[in-house]
């Protein structure tokens, strides 16, 4: 796994970059949770959808916030973080501009920072958001959401309480034009410890091949 240094706003960011042989493979960058609370890219969550994306034909990039491993800057109260985010996307498309697709995924405070970054981002045409914090922060921002996506929890997290995600899907899911997927992992608690890994992953890997197939939004 070819490790990779980017360009971010506030110098450095540290990754891990898993190209494809075809020139138009489809592009996912993967967003780690909390930097103070010990989110990193190696986290097992976003090393698990790292691999799952590549293994589904993805050129793939997973990276460092800014201030966690090498990457250079310190934690700035998610602002920074969604500007590393868009550095990195920057990074990772300017390697593939023929790239039909590209997609977002994050876990925890990554999939609240994926989800800012699908509001700036319209040519995102798919997200993954893994066990989003709608109790700490808010979502309200996406209004409309751009893009159809999957928005995936545990039934027993403790960190991110399973009403808080129904309730963000709920509204999500009123707004007209695009999908927003929901799927509740029955026993899961926040991180998926096995076994429930192996069943997130594979309720994400099927949803994005489904998705691949198709030709809308």
């Amino acid at each position: 796994m070819p490790e990779v240094i980017c360009p971010g706003p506030e110098g450095r960011l540290e990754g891990r970059y898993h190209p494809q042989k075809e020139r138009d493979a489809p592009i996912a960058i993967i967003l780690h949770p909390h930097p103070q609370f010990g989110g990193t890219m190696n986290n097992k969550v976003v090393y698990n959808l790292h691999y799952a994306f590549n293994k589904m034909g993805f050129t793939v990039l997973r990276f460092n916030f800014r201030g966690v491993g090498r990457s250079q800057g310190e934690y700035d109260q998610g602002v920074g973080e969604l500007s590393d985010a868009a550095s990195a996307l920057d990074y990772l498309q300017s390697m593939n501009n023929n790239s039909k697709h590209c997609w977002v995924a994050g876990f925890s405070f990554g999939a609240w920072i994926g989800m800012q970054l699908l509001m700036r981002r319209p040519e995102i045409t798919g997200f993954i958001s893994v066990s989003p914090p709608a109790n700490m922060y808010d979502f309200s921002f996406l209004a409309p959401c751009p893009a159809s996506g999957l928005i995936i929890n545990g039934s027993a997290d403790r960190v991110a309480p399973p009403a808080d995600t129904a309730a963000l899907v709920g509204k999500l899911q009123e707004q007209k034009g695009i999908t927003v997927t929901h799927e509740q992992i029955e026993g899961a608690g926040h991180f998926f410890e096995e076994p429930h890994m192996d069943t997130m992953i594979g309720t994400v890997s099927d949803y994005v091949k489904r998705r691949l197939t198709e030709t809308s939004r």
